[in-house]
């Protein structure tokens, strides 16, 4: 299938820098309970490991529900703001408040306190998703250009690589200011801090977006819910991008969740935490024009490819890092970033091409449909990353503990964290190799020069 590029327009760079800077929100709220909500529920609250990875996992598949819903409720929004910036400062004025709530530390340990993380999660969820899919949704309205989406979406990787490397390395050194592991008060500083980060980026981005061009589709789609799941799942690129991101955010939401129990009993420092992340998310700052270069010479889908087999073969290295050490670790990490920088860049820039795909095909306006239906399963396939982990820690005995009560850990516990952050996702990201080779989509064809040339 072709991607068309007709009535191209060029983005402002303001709106661009605008635009950008709400992946602070994304990457955080992304970011930040994937590396520490599981190690906070096992070891501060004393929650069983299998049940904590529950409470991670089951607001995110509530996303299968609220975010195609937003999605709907953005396409048909008509307001002199435009149909998504409404629902950008809906998300702005509540997402802080619960991301504080889910770190608020209440005294409560085991059941309970996973009861109340749970609630109080799956309404931080909610509120995300009011800001995130309308979010995701206006890069294919913005422009029709085939190569000017990834490079509009290499602005707001950069962003991503910032939001990423702030809140992946401070959320811990907060945390651990205190020395050890942390305390329920460092927990708090930390939710607090986050919430501001939080609340300035996604104003940020509601201003920010303020003169964002609107080329896609006029009409918003008026059919039902048949008739619109009726038309994606003839989508076939739609279709094969959804199960790529799926498969690939599972085993990166895999390794975030392991990343404090890799630092903390292989490497043998929990402050390892912040100089791992560092090194996973400093490539997305300095090779996203590389990646634009990539995939204009071999496509996206050799761009994929490629960040796919380096992703796979620095998390299949880091798997001797009990024998090599603390340096071979963060090199292989480092491997990784850059591996991941690629998959983030090309998995958005091919979302925007679908939707834009979907709007010259159809005359409709079901960015926000598609968006919110890609959002809701890639955000709970990925969710069920923290759940497998959390249940290679059971299968390896792990003991859950609070900081009055420190235990000793067996051995096979300390030999499933290995395995859960390495061998394991490197498996499930080499599959997404083969998915990749499911993927159609592909730059307009260049017109064959004349016999006069």
């Amino acid at each position: 299938m072709i991607a068309p590029a007709v009535g191209t327009a060029s983005v402002p760079k303001g709106v661009r820098l605008g635009y950008g800077v709400g992946s602070f929100c994304t990457a955080t709220f992304n970011g930040v309970p994937g590396l520490l909500l599981l190690f906070y529920m096992t070891n501060f609250l004393a929650v069983p490991p299998w049940l904590a990875g529950v409470v991670v996992s089951a607001p995110k598949v509530w996303d299968l529900l609220i975010n195609p819903l937003v999605g709907r409720w953005s396409d048909r929004t008509v307001t002199r703001w435009g149909p998504r910036r409404p629902w950008l400062l809906a998300g702005a004025c509540t997402l802080p408040i619960m991301f504080y709530l889910v770190f608020a530390g209440p005294p409560l340990t085991g059941v309970p306190a996973a009861l109340y993380v749970g609630v109080c999660f799956l309404a931080a969820a909610t509120a995300y998703a009011l800001f995130e899919v309308p979010y995701k949704a206006m890069p294919g309205e913005m422009t029709n250009d085939y190569h000017e989406r990834t490079s509009l979406l290499q602005w707001r990787m950069v962003f991503v690589g910032v939001a990423t490397a702030i809140s992946g390395v401070l959320a811990p050194a907060i945390v651990t200011s205190g020395g050890g592991e942390g305390t329920l008060g460092s927990y708090r500083t930390m939710a607090i801090t986050i919430s501001a980060i939080l609340l300035l980026s996604m104003l940020g981005s509601f201003f920010g977006t303020a003169r964002a061009p609107m080329t896609g589709a006029p009409e918003p789609d008026g059919g039902g819910w048949r008739e619109q799941l009726a038309a994606i799942k003839g989508n076939s690129p739609f279709l094969w991008l959804t199960v790529l991101a799926c498969v690939q955010m599972f085993a990166v939401s895999m390794m975030l969740a392991a990343a404090p129990y890799f630092a903390t009993y292989t490497l043998g420092s929990a402050s390892a935490t912040q100089t791992l992340f560092a090194a996973l998310v400093g490539p997305i700052l300095l090779t996203m024009p590389l990646w634009v270069r990539v995939a204009r010479r071999f496509d996206k889908r050799g761009a994929m490819l490629l960040a796919v087999l380096l992703f796979g073969g620095g998390t299949i290295a880091a798997m001797a890092t009990p024998l090599l050490g603390p340096v071979w670790a963060h090199v292989t990490i480092l491997l990784v970033g850059v591996g991941y920088a690629g998959l983030q860049l090309m998995q958005f820039s091919m979302l925007a091409d679908v939707i834009a795909v979907d709007a010259a095909e159809t005359g409709k306006r079901r960015a926000g449909v598609l968006t919110g239906l890609w959002t809701a399963i890639e955000s709970g396939v990925s969710a069920f990353g923290a759940l497998a982990f959390g249940i290679i820690l059971s299968l390896g005995g792990f003991i859950p503990s609070e900081p009055s009560n420190p235990v000793q850990q067996p051995d096979s516990a300390v030999t499933a964290v290995l395995i859960g952050q390495t061998l394991i996702p490197a498996l499930i990201i080499f599959a997404s190799a083969l998915i990749t080779l499911k993927y159609r989509l592909t730059p307009p064809a260049v017109p064959a020069p004349s016999a006069s040339e």
